[in-house]
């Protein structure tokens, strides 16, 4: 099993603004949709209580913070800055994938890939980075360019590149429209720059590829391979961590794929 693709720790260097808690607070609120009054039914406070949160007539505790950032599913990272901005140490750790405080975390992971063999499965972080793979990707990655599969590996720029994936996906516009669906709700989610970027630079919709309708109308889209003169259907479920104490897990997730007919399911049983 490949353990090899770690992405590295570094961030876009971008002019930082200073928000207060309570601005940090009506941003989420806002991006999610609710009011002030949806918000206090959730976390079982006032209305008027969130209010003075929000406005800066009261200095929430840590406590009722992270109970606010719970109902609003905000990311651990997030979190952290909602407790920096109020005046709190964070609460939680950021630890680098390899260090040994997340041995049983990756361990668990890696046993997750493993017992999906034979069919492919891999791990990437919130900027789609691959982090980890199981043998069954194998096969796909070596029809690909060298340069290509040096750290860190994007998932995205990987399916889409000529000397990537991309010629052996038949449906490429499908594949396209799905990464261009996600990755726009993981945006309207949780704004990051460098994702952001990626976006912009393969998947902003341009004459030649318009924005497909197939993604909203479908159940589910298959990504239909050609390899070894076989075609193969597939269809991939996604896997995250329940519960996360560190901002490193929180941030990966577990795609699995599975086939879609006999016919592919034979090629990896094979």
């Amino acid at each position: 099993m490949n353990s090899h693709f770690m992405a590295p720790g570094a961030t876009m260097s971008t002019l930082m603004i200073v928000y207060t808690v309570g601005e940090l607070m009506r941003q989420w609120r806002q991006r999610r949709g609710l009011s002030q009054l949806d918000l206090a039914i959730a976390a079982d406070v006032s209305a008027r209580h969130v209010s003075l949160v929000e406005t800066g007539r009261s200095k929430p505790s840590a406590d009722m913070i992270l109970r606010l950032a719970d109902q609003l599913h905000v990311p651990l990272r997030d979190r952290n800055r909602l407790l920096l901005a109020a005046g709190f140490a964070p609460r939680y750790a950021e630890r680098p994938l390899d260090d040994t405080a997340l041995s049983a975390a990756l361990d668990a992971v890696r046993r997750v890939l493993q017992a999906h063999e034979p069919y492919p499965a891999l791990v990437f972080d919130r900027r789609w980075n691959i982090v980890m793979t199981n043998r069954a990707v194998d096969p796909f990655f070596a029809q690909v360019a060298p340069d290509l599969l040096r750290p860190p590996v994007n998932l995205v720029r990987l399916g889409l590149d000529p000397r990537g994936l991309a010629p052996m996906v038949v449906n490429l516009a499908d594949v396209r429209a799905v990464f261009r669906s996600r990755i726009s709700r993981q945006l309207a989610t949780a704004p990051d720059a460098e994702l952001t970027a990626l976006y912009e630079e393969l998947l902003n919709p341009s004459p030649e590829d318009p924005m497909g309708q197939r993604v909203d109308a479908d159940v589910v889209i298959p990504m239909i391979l050609r390899i070894d003169g076989r075609e193969l259907r597939l269809f991939s479920t996604i896997t995250t961590f329940g519960t996360p104490m560190d901002i490193a897990i929180d941030e990966i997730a577990i795609e699995s794929y599975y086939p879609a007919d006999q016919e592919s399911a034979a090629y990896f049983t094979e």
